[in-house]
């Protein structure tokens, strides 16, 4: 996916300076969404984050969630209902769900 090849990159580069960081993986949607399966976003320990999931809705909270991750060491499974108040309940994006697998990197 040429999409993910800066996420790609950053990764690349963590594994070199040895520094922490997580990939969170679009795994399903269901409905319809700004990106599909396969999307990547790269969040490292420094807070950088490279990559898009979607249009902006999900981003901040998938931070939020890698900082956890990157933690504890353990990935987690994310579900997100974008027909909810997540979009500050302006009707903007896309009314699906979509699920987010965040691994952490070694």
């Amino acid at each position: 996916m040429q999409r993910n090849f800066e996420v790609y990159k950053a990764l690349e580069q963590a594994k070199k300076s040895k520094k922490k960081a997580a990939i969170a993986t679009v795994v399903k949607v269901i409905g319809s969404s700004y990106r599909r399966e396969g999307a990547k976003m790269y969040v490292d320990e420094s807070e950088t984050c490279i990559g898009l999931i979607s249009g902006g809705c999900l981003e901040a909270d998938v931070a939020e969630v890698a900082k956890k991750v990157i933690a504890a060491g353990k990935p987690i499974m994310k579900f997100y209902n974008l027909d909810e108040d997540l979009v500050w309940g302006l009707g903007l994006g896309c009314p699906g769900k979509v699920q987010v697998y965040i691994e952490p990197i070694k």
